[in-house]
């Protein structure tokens, strides 16, 4: 993958496989990774819980010395440059330098940055680790890839997990369906039934609406979106015995997935977060080895 893991696209199907293979070692206790003393910067240039926290979780069971980074209380109030800012912490010395940003490709602007870099979420393209930790969770339920069939639901337009999800399980052998309200669509994808593709899903991932990210306000409720394309008790009966739910969080509760349904006995939602720290230390090993 060398030294820097920036798009999921980059990764091949072997690639792939290896970090899945590594992240179940390293969570079953098989291999014990350990990067002493190396030091980790943590730009997260938007609010994360989950990515942001797994990283240095991730961090800390490497052994390494994470430095998080506060936008707010930065010299990016003074007018500082996101460039100049990465480009700072290069020259303090870290040894990687994990990066989230809502600006689309940001990494089009580090191609001389020599540290390593990981995408940690750009804009609404990309989001490699959460592709990843999604592709561990359901290998964990299914032990392969082909012939399964996910169904992605929601603001597919504005979501990073959506695009990188579809491409990769298309590569990997998976029949990817999607279904969003018109406005969230993403104009490249062919949309279907929400309940009609419940009925198929191997996989349901479930997407939160990214009101964060929209230009213009969502023209449906909560309440609306949750009875046409929320998961709810009575669209859960839909879904066949043996799938599974999955979604990137954070949960809008009673909007995208009701209440009852988060933590129910087909959702691996949980299971997800647990499992992002044993994909990124698998990543932080790779990219803090070169």
């Amino acid at each position: 993958m060398g030294k820097n893991l920036l798009r999921i696209s980059d990764l091949s199907v072997e690639e792939i496989n290896d970090i899945l293979n590594q992240s179940q070692s390293i969570k079953d206790g098989k291999i014990v990774v350990n990067h002493n003393n190396k030091i980790v910067a943590n730009l997260f240039f938007e609010p994360s819980t989950r990515t942001h926290y797994s990283f240095v979780t991730a961090e800390y069971k490497l052994g390494c010395r994470p430095i998080d980074f506060s936008p707010g209380s930065s010299s990016l109030v003074k007018g500082e440059t996101f460039y100049d800012t990465v480009r700072t912490f290069e020259m303090f010395g870290v040894d990687a330098i994990v990066i989230r940003s809502l600006q689309n490709e940001w990494y089009k602007e580090l191609t001389n940055i020599k540290v390593p870099l990981i995408n940690a979420g750009d804009g609404s393209l990309d989001h490699p680790t959460q592709t990843l930790l999604d592709l561990l969770t359901i290998k964990q339920e299914f032990h392969n890839f082909k012939g399964l069939t996910a169904l992605i639901v929601g603001d597919i337009v504005h979501s990073r997990v959506a695009h990188s999800n579809i491409a990769v399980m298309k590569r990997l052998g998976m029949t990817v369906l999607v279904s969003a309200p018109k406005q969230f669509q993403d104009k490249q994808y062919t949309y279907v039934d929400f309940e009609t593709g419940l009925k198929q899903a191997d996989v349901v991932n479930m997407l939160r609406i990214q009101n964060e990210r929209h230009t213009t306000k969502s023209t449906m409720s909560a309440k609306e979106y949750n009875d046409k394309f929320g998961l709810t008790k009575k669209r859960f009966g839909l879904m066949k015995p043996h799938a599974i739910i999955i979604h990137p969080a954070p949960v809008n509760r009673n909007v995208e997935i009701d209440d009852a349904i988060v933590e129910c006995s087909k959702s691996r939602i949980f299971k997800q977060i647990q499992n992002g720290v044993f994909v990124r230390m698998a990543v932080l090993d790779r990219v803090l080895k070169k």
